[in-house]
C-alpha cells in the first residue's frame, strides 16, 4: 500500500521546481541528523528559494567569493554545500574560504577534482563540516582521496557517472556518494542502482522557465 503523504501549498508558492520523483528511491546521507537525498545544483537564489530539493550544492566556474556564499546561505531554506575551489583557486585561499563557509552556516564544502590531497588533509584538520571531494574520472585514486580526509565523494563523470559510482561502491561499500543523476528518470535510477546515496539535480534556468510563462501569457485571450 502506497504511503499517503499530506501536501500543503500556498496560492503564491505552489509554482516551484520539483526534483524528479526517481530521486526519492535513493538511500540518502545523514549529516548532522538531517537526511539528504536530493541536491539542487544552482547558485541562483530565486531558483534555490523555489525548489523542493533537500539541499543546495553551490559550485560555480569562477573564483569562489565569500559574498556569494553568504548570499546563498542567507536565501536558502535548506542546507548549503558551498564550493571553495581547489582548481584555479588553491592553497591557503581554499582553507580560508572553507572556514568562512563553515562560520556562515554551510553544511559542507565542495572541492574541485584537481584539489591536491594535501589541501584535503588541511581542510579536514581545520573544519568540522564534511569535505566533499569531486570525482570526474574512473582514473582517480579514490583510496588516496579517502585517506586524505574526504568525507563524501561527489561523482560528476557525465555519461560515465554510473560506472564510476559502481566502481567506488564495490570497493568502498560504506563511503557516502553524491552523484549527478543525468537528464532522465532512467539515468537517475541507473545511478542509484550503481550505489549513489544522494543525487544532484540541475534545474531549468530562469530564462527557460520564463519562456514557458511568457508563452502562456501571450496565448491569453484578454491581456489587461
Amino acid at each position: 500500500m502506497k504511503e499517503f503523504v499530506p501536501e500543503i501549498q500556498g496560492n503564491l508558492r505552489k509554482h516551484i521546481i520539483k526534483v524528479p520523483e526517481a530521486i526519492y528511491k535513493v538511500s540518502g546521507i545523514k549529516i548532522f541528523g538531517k537526511r539528504i537525498k536530493s541536491l539542487v545544483f544552482s547558485t541562483d537564489v530565486a531558483i534555490i528559494k523555489n525548489c523542493n530539493a533537500d539541499a543546495v550544492i553551490a559550485v560555480y566556474p569562477f573564483t569562489p567569493q565569500p559574498v556569494i556564499t553568504h548570499a546563498i546561505i542567507t536565501a536558502s531554506d535548506v542546507p548549503v554545500f558551498s564550493g571553495v575551489g581547489g582548481g584555479t583557486t588553491t592553497g591557503k585561499r581554499v582553507i580560508n574560504l572553507a572556514m568562512d563557509a563553515e562560520f556562515q552556516g554551510a553544511m559542507g564544502v565542495v572541492v574541485n577534482a584537481p584539489t591536491t590531497n594535501e589541501i584535503i588533509r588541511a581542510l579536514r584538520d581545520r573544519i568540522d563540516i564534511p569535505v566533499v571531494v569531486t570525482v570526474v574520472s574512473e582514473k582517480t585514486d579514490i583510496e588516496a582521496r579517502i585517506n586524505a580526509g574526504a568525507t563524501i565523494l561527489n561523482v560528476s563523470g557525465a555519461s560515465k557517472t554510473a560506472e564510476i559510482v559502481r566502481m567506488i561502491r564495490q570497493k568502498y561499500p560504506e563511503m557516502p556518494i553524491i552523484a549527478t543523476g543525468g537528464p532522465t528518470e532512467e539515468d537517475i535510477l541507473r545511478t542509484i542502482e550503481a550505489g549513489a546515496n544522494a543525487i544532484t539535480f540541475t534545474p531549468p534556468s530562469n530564462g527557460e522557465i520564463f519562456k514557458e510563462i511568457m508563452i502562456k501569457y501571450r496565448n491569453q485571450d484578454d491581456i489587461f
